[in-house]
């Protein structure tokens, strides 16, 4: 696979993963975002407002994230100051923590209660496989659009439409870089948004083994890519 089809299809499939397990872990795991530490602090303040339930879980999540995050991109840095690829081991070790997060909510689900430890062990495998994601957004695939929060993604798309219509549908080499940049990813976490809850109705937890196959599928393309 060419080098620019490579990016388009981390991209993509990571941010279809990114759409994917935030719904699967939202409704599964009682309201916990596995992938975004703004949402879990949100959550957050609606359980100190009086809905407590998985409030252990939702205190639990931001500093998983920022420990597992931090971990990650230490082992990123190490790798780099030597001048080795980071891209297959970054997804790989991804791939083995969605792999825990599936195994533990599949035995986790269904629960009576948010706060139970098996619940609580399963949200927190799934904040550190996406805290892996996020760091990996950010120093590895820094080149590609955001991956799992779309706010600046869909902010850049308006831009961008406004400035198409300025230029009467003639968009300069910036522009259509930029359109093709930041549209693809948001298109695929709406479709993993949507997939998430058909997965849910159809197979359960067991759904989050596509989110596994989806990325230890980019990990192995990376893996056999020349660039590595």
């Amino acid at each position: 696979m060419s080098g620019n089809r490579l990016n388009i299809a981390t991209g993509m499939g990571m941010a279809f993963v990114g759409g994917y397990v935030d719904v699967v872990g939202f409704v599964l795991l009682f309201g916990l975002f596995v992938a975004h530490a703004t949402g879990n602090l949100v959550m957050l303040g609606v359980a100190l407002a009086g809905d407590s339930g998985g409030l252990a879980t939702k205190l639990l999540a931001l500093p998983t994230f920022v420990v597992v995050a931090s971990l990650a991109y230490a082992f990123v840095r190490s790798r780099k100051a030597r001048g080795l690829a980071c891209e297959a081991l970054v997804l790989g070790l991804q791939a083995l923590l969605l792999t825990a997060f599936a195994l533990l909510t599949v035995a986790a689900t269904p629960a009576a209660a948010a706060d139970r430890p098996e619940v609580m062990l399963a949200g927190l495998a799934g904040v550190a496989a996406m805290a892996v994601q996020n760091v990996g957004a950010r120093v590895v695939f820094g080149h590609l659009a955001p991956t799992t929060m779309m706010t600046g993604n869909v902010t850049q798309m308006a831009i961008d439409i406004v400035d198409l219509v300025t230029a009467r549908g003639r968009p300069d080499q910036a522009l259509r870089a930029r359109l093709v940049k930041t549209w693809p990813p948001v298109a695929a976490f709406a479709l993993g948004a949507v997939g998430g809850a058909a997965g849910v109705l159809i197979a359960g937890a067991w759904s989050l083994l596509l989110a596994v196959v989806a990325v230890a599928t980019l990990a192995a393309l990376h893996a056999m890519s020349p660039r590595q």
